[in-house]
This record gives C-alpha cells, structure tokens and sequence, in this order.
C-alpha cells in the first residue's frame, strides 16, 4: 500500500516564501484538508503535489522514493482538479471526457465517459456542448474525470465551488467510495464534504515570521 509524503517542503512565489518546512503525510484511504486563510499557500501545495511546480527546498516521496527522481512516474498516479474547468466548448460533455479517458488507454473511452457523467447526474447531458453548460454543468464534467479511472491520488483545489446541494453530496460520496478502496485526497474546500477522521493542515502555519525574514534580509 502507498504513502504520499511531503517533507520540509518551501516554496516560493516570485521572491516571497509562502511556506517553510512543511511536513505532510497521506496513507491510503487517507484524506488531507488544507487550510488557512487566501494566499496562505493551500493552491501552491496542491500543485507541488501534482508536480504542475517543484518546491525551491525539501522533497515529495512516494513509498519512501523520491518522486523527482521518475516526475514522469507520478503524473499517472493521480488526478488534480483546480480552479479552470478544462471543458472544451467545441466538444459534447461525453466529448470533453471521453478525450481525458482516451489518455488513460482503459479502452471503452465513450462508455466510461457516460458511466462518469452519470455519476455526477449530467447522462442527460452527455451530447450537450460545452459551451452551453452551466457554470456548475462544467465544473461537474470537469470532477467526473475523477470517476474515469481508478487512480490512488486525488488533488482538490475548491472542488465544491459552482456546485449545488446535490451535487456536493454526490462529490462526497465520491471521495468516501475512493478511500474506501484505499485511495488518497487532499483537499482545499470552504464547504463540509462530511469527511471521516480527515488529517487537517493549516498551511499558514507554515509562513515565515516577518520579524525573522526582515532580520535576515538587513544582515
């Protein structure tokens, strides 16, 4: 079974650090929410996480191994999900989704992507273009790309965001199936997706002292 850990990690954004020596660790059927104000860092975690941005210090393992040493290794491990709702306006939504679980090489490509959208109540929807969905039609396309595939990692930056009552409830028990079967999540969410026994972290527990950095920076 995997562990996905971070350890001493910083990371910076243009010259600023957002965070320093950050430690996190997820097991399987794990779930980690990220915390803490705007700008604290929850964004930049989770695409250090994927592997969108490496950090300026510390490292991510996976099982012990150090992913920077195969980047290529992670990408197909996981799923990231965050603000931009990838949806192709020109394609249908079985369209846009079908074209995610094409890159998956599971084969049936049309067929998962119904059995996605079903799950996210959008079957109806299937042979609508993108560009005439709701905003909460396509950030539920883009979530059922979570459904196409089995894979241990889930990344969740404000994933409820758009989402009506329903809809939250259908993520949720999304997530709670994925963990069940021993997957991984770590999440960034305003909104209570009734998470059991999840690890929190808040990231702005992690920000520099101002005094510390401002000595440092006059020595």
């Amino acid at each position: 079974m995997s562990l996905f850990q971070g350890r001493d990690l910083t990371c910076l954004r243009g010259a600023r650090v957002v965070f320093a020596g950050l430690d996190f660790a997820i097991p399987p059927g794990g779930a980690l929410v990220l915390v803490g104000p705007n700008g604290s860092g929850k964004s930049s975690l989770l695409r250090l996480m994927s592997g969108l941005s490496r950090p300026f210090a510390g490292g991510l393992y996976w099982d012990g191994m150090p992913v920077a040493d195969d980047p290529g290794e992670h990408a197909p491990r996981l799923r990231y999900v965050g603000h931009l709702d990838a949806v192709k306006p020109a394609l249908t939504a079985r369209e846009n989704l079908a074209a995610w679980a094409g890159l998956d090489g599971g084969g049936e490509a049309m067929g998962r992507a119904l059995a996605a959208l079903d799950r996210f109540g959008l079957a109806h929807l299937a042979d609508v273009p993108g560009r005439y969905l709701s905003a909460g039609q396509k950030r539920r396309v883009n979530l059922a790309r979570l459904a196409l595939a089995r894979v241990p990692l889930w990344l969740l930056d404000e994933p409820t965001t758009a989402l009506d009552r329903a809809a939250v409830a259908r993520m949720a028990e999304l997530v709670r199936d994925h963990r069940a079967a021993g997957g991984m999540v770590a999440v960034s969410t305003h909104t209570d997706l009734d998470l059991t026994d999840p690890d929190i972290l808040d990231v702005s527990d992690f920000a520099p002292d101002p005094a510390a950095a401002f000595a440092e920076a006059m020595a």
